[in-house]
């Protein structure tokens, strides 16, 4: 038997007393290759204009993806349709990099008549999908760009009474395909009383109609702060342990890129008559939570919600529907096709030459064998062997 020594050319020395292997570093592999291949997301913002979808998104994320952006004038409004625009941006925040990549809805709700406004959005998100199951069943599938909308934003008026039918029926045509987080815009319209009451309303109406929208997964680490934050996150809005309107889904808001000075305190907000809203006070609006529970808690559950349930759905739908009628062959298919097609071509003739060495190889063996025989057969005639 081998002493330990000699596992010193392979790894640590392993002794009796030593139960430490090495795949307790997995995590660190993983996290280290993560960091190094950076992180994508897409958020889709939804909503009729002047509810301040802009300004939220880069109040979350700190950053400036409108400046770009012009404003249409009423008269071009009146027979604007609604336009899918895609606006990334990479950030980086402590060594990690994130593409963040925001899809804006302009035009949704601006008509009188708002039948079939969310069409273009349900075609836009059928065609992420279709574009990323093309790609999966292509050749190159370790390079694919992911543009599947991992959540999506939907803006509530704080004018009404509830949900609008243009929301019940954006939300009801989505809410099986994409992750669906309902937000009340400029929450500072309201007081907290009317913030609660709304909140109420809204939840019963979304329960009413059957609607979907994103689930809170429940508690599955051991991280107390992760934990409570989801805990709080589910309350619900009739619990008396809140703040009024404080503390749910869906989230009362308030963006704001203005820095205002607050007893010599740097805060964004807005600046009013009556006083000052700061956006990241939890007293004033649900900005907070809904930043913590976008980008510091749930951002990878819903990429993965958004590629284990919604994109499993689609593509099952695909792979019935592929079984079901013949396979209709796009350009790029038939380039595919082609591509193999001559790759096998390439395989048979390879196996022809192969198999043609082979019977050379063979006919020398054997004119070699002749040859031999008449060599010895001469040697012996003129010998005199017999």
């Amino acid at each position: 038997m081998e002493s330990d020594e000699s596992f010193d050319s392979v790894g640590p020395l392993l002794t009796p007393s030593t139960n430490y292997v090495g795949f307790a570093t997995l995590p660190d592999q993983v996290h280290r290759k993560s960091v190094k291949k950076g992180f994508e997301f897409t958020l889709m913002v939804v909503g009729e204009s002047g509810l301040g979808k802009s300004t939220l998104v880069n109040s979350l994320f700190l950053t400036d993806l409108y400046s770009d952006k012009a404003i249409p004038s009423a008269e071009e409004r009146i027979n604007k349709t609604v336009d899918i625009e895609r606006s990334s941006v990479d950030i980086e925040e402590c060594g990690v990099k994130l593409r963040l990549t925001v899809v804006d809805t302009p035009g949704f709700g601006d008509q009188l008549n708002g039948l079939n406004s969310w069409q273009p959005i349900v075609k836009y998100v059928d065609d992420q999908f279709n574009q990323y199951y093309r790609d999966e069943s292509g050749l190159n599938r370790k390079n694919i760009i992911d543009n599947r909308i991992h959540c999506c934003l939907y803006f509530i008026s704080p004018y009404g009474h509830g949900l609008r039918p243009i929301d019940v029926q954006f939300m009801k045509a989505l809410h099986k395909k994409v992750n669906i987080v309902p937000v009340i815009a400029k929450a500072d319209c309201l007081t907290k009383t009317e913030v609660k009451i709304l909140k109420s309303k809204i939840i019963d109406e979304i329960e009413e109609h059957d609607i979907t929208i994103y689930q809170f997964p429940e508690g599955e680490s051991d991280d107390e702060e992760f934990k409570q934050q989801n805990l709080e996150l589910k309350i619900s809005a009739e619990n008396d342990k809140t703040e009024p309107g404080m503390g749910s889904i869906p989230f009362a808001v308030i963006g704001s890129n203005t820095t205002i000075d607050v007893n010599g305190k740097k805060v964004r907000g807005r600046l009013y008559p009556w006083g000052i809203t700061e956006v990241e006070n939890p007293a004033h609006c649900d900005f907070g939570m809904l930043r913590n529970m976008l980008i510091r808690t749930h951002m990878q559950d819903l990429k993965e919600v958004t590629g284990d349930v919604h994109y499993e759905n689609y593509r099952l739908q695909c792979i019935k529907s592929d079984n079901a009628t013949p396979v209709k062959r796009t350009g790029r298919m038939k380039r595919e096709s082609v591509i193999i097609e001559e790759n096998n071509e390439k395989d048979r003739m390879l196996l022809e030459k192969e198999e043609e060495l082979k019977k050379m190889q063979e006919m020398l063996k054997k004119m070699q064998a002749q040859m031999d025989q008449q060599n010895q057969n001469q040697n012996r005639s003129t010998t005199g062997i017999v």
